[in-house]
């Protein structure tokens, strides 16, 4: 099951010694650098300077030990020294416009305050990269399988989200329910011959 590759790595800005306070919004999407910036960063650091709050600062990618993303930050430094809790609220809000999902976190460095918040479910579907028959893997399309599971969940962003690991692919939606995505690729799932011996996890 080949997938198209895209390199990993912290996006960072260049180290400088910055005032005000600094937050680490920490998302719980298991979603590329490369999308990362598009998704969260960008619209975000925009969002930012455009009303005066700060800046987006850089982001980075957490993998577990077998390789699989966990999770991804993004950090901020807001221009005042004092917390502002109405700018701290526009900011969730900004990340749960872009599609934080549940279990996404907000830490201020300066109080160490941690604020839950996401609003959108995960659903990840693990499929067997060992098992299946050699006709199976010679006709696997992993990408197109993705692309047909997000049609069918009707998930709106057209990102795909995935891990290619040594013994199994996964691949990562999100969206209003993890029940309803669950649902709606049920038949898929258990006539596909990529899904055979599948395993289903709610991620977020």
């Amino acid at each position: 099951m080949n997938f198209f590759k895209k390199l990993f790595g912290l996006n960072k800005k260049k180290e400088e010694e910055y005032s005000g306070n600094f937050i680490v919004a920490t998302l719980n999407d298991k979603v590329m650098p490369i999308d990362r910036g598009e998704i969260y960063e960008d619209p975000l650091d925009e969002f930012l300077q455009a009303n005066g709050i700060g800046e987006v600062t850089g982001g980075g990618t957490m993998q577990l030990e077998s390789g699989e993303l966990e999770y991804c930050d993004v950090e901020i430094q807001l221009n005042s020294d004092e917390i502002n809790e109405n700018h701290i609220k526009l900011i969730i809000e900004k990340l749960e416009e872009r599609g934080a999902p549940k279990g996404s976190k907000l830490t201020t460095e300066k109080t160490e305050q941690k604020i839950e918040f996401g609003k959108q479910e995960g659903l990840g579907i693990y499929l067997d990269g060992i098992n299946l028959s050699d006709e199976v893997y010679k006709n696997s399309d992993s990408e197109a399988l993705a692309i047909e599971i997000r049609r069918l969940a009707n998930i709106k962003d057209n990102v795909l989200r995935y891990w290619q690991g040594n013994t199994e692919t996964g691949l990562y939606y999100y969206g209003e329910s993890f029940e309803k995505i669950n649902e709606s690729i049920a038949n898929l799932v258990n006539i596909h011959p990529e899904c055979e011996n599948c395993r289903i996890e709610r991620v977020a």
